[in-house]
């Protein structure tokens, strides 16, 4: 009679073990699904604030190079300078898609 009670046993186990692991996997499932639904409500506020960093970082670029050349910011000079500043980030961009693109 204890080998009867031991099979019930063991087979009981066996049913709460699966059972748990249905939880766990659900809990799993259930936290990634949330993960991936913040990423994609966060998107467009991470991609803001990376333009507007990038903005940031271009101003902060063109004062000083247009700096050290003696141009101070809200002069025409400046103005000038920055937008050259511009055509040669613009260029340069070309050139690395050019070569990412296997053309040079």
């Amino acid at each position: 009679m204890s080998e009867a009670r031991t099979k019930i046993r063991s087979s009981r186990h066996t049913a709460d073990d699966t059972e748990r692991l249905g939880i766990a996997a659900a809990l799993v499932l259930a936290v990634a699904a949330a993960l991936g639904l913040h990423t994609l409500v966060s998107v467009p506020t991470i991609r803001e604030a990376a333009r507007a960093e990038l903005t940031r970082v271009i101003a902060d670029e063109d004062r000083d190079v247009c700096g050290q050349l003696g141009l101070r910011p809200g002069t025409n000079a400046f103005v000038v300078c920055s937008r050259e500043l511009a055509n040669v980030r613009r260029k340069q961009s070309e050139r690395d898609q050019a070569a990412a693109a296997g053309f040079l």
